[in-house]
């Protein structure tokens, strides 16, 4: 089974593309997701890299965290599952305020 890998402080001209190019001289990359603004479609700077082999991911956190890609000193480490998001609701309802009315 492969590891996620979570990569972190990416410049924002790096996608989907080259991140898969860059970690593929570690081993088989199964899936790349950049992580982009919903509203620009620009990269928020982070991404994950899920590779085929627990080996293999050992091999590109070791060799690619601390490394500079376009000037930016990156981070690779093993992806934390994701934390649960408080399940709140939405909005507040209440009776619109206002004065009393006799």
């Amino acid at each position: 089974m492969g590891k996620k890998l979570y990569v972190g402080n990416l410049p924002y001209s790096v996608d989907q593309n080259s991140l898969q190019e860059t970690f593929s001289q570690f081993g088989t990359v199964d899936s790349v997701n950049v992580i982009e603004d919903r509203d620009t479609g620009r990269s928020k700077g982070f991404g994950f890299v899920e590779m085929s082999s627990d080996s293999e991911a050992q091999k590109a956190i070791d060799e690619m965290n601390g490394t500079s890609m376009d000037g930016r000193q990156i981070t690779v480490n093993e992806a934390r599952p994701k934390a649960p998001r408080d399940n709140r609701g939405g909005g507040g309802g209440g009776y619109g305020g206002g004065r009393d009315r006799w």
